[in-house]
């Protein structure tokens, strides 16, 4: 499997909510910088597993729409628009951010992730 597709299938899969399927997709040395709209974070695996259980508790799904993914070697540059729909009103789907992120790839897993996302 190519890197892309593994990018593409981690953008298709419940990952954000599911902390089962997110490991699967993280290798153990996994590191995220994202400059965010409240600021610089730094993210490692524990991390990221954590911000996934808060995630799964506040929405009953999210949705990735990707309007550009290029790949280079290990190397895959996505941008997308992320979407989800919380508890307390699941049938409306709310636009959370825009993103972009560079993933290096390592092991068929996300290794480190170089991102910047403005709210919607």
């Amino acid at each position: 499997m190519s890197a892309k597709e593994i990018v593409k299938n981690f953008y298709k899969s419940d990952a954000f909510i599911n902390p089962e399927i997110m490991k699967e997709y993280l290798h153990p040395d996994f590191s995220l910088e994202w400059n965010s709209s409240k600021g610089f974070i730094q993210m490692d695996y524990d991390a990221l597993m954590k911000l996934t259980n808060e995630i799964s508790r506040a929405y009953v799904r999210t949705k990735v729409r990707i309007s550009h993914i290029i790949e280079e070697g290990n190397l895959v540059s996505v941008r997308f628009s992320h979407f989800v729909k919380t508890i307390e009103n699941p049938r409306e789907e709310m636009l959370l951010a825009h993103i972009m992120i560079l993933w290096e790839l390592k092991d068929n897993k996300l290794y480190k992730g170089y991102q910047m996302s403005q709210i919607s």
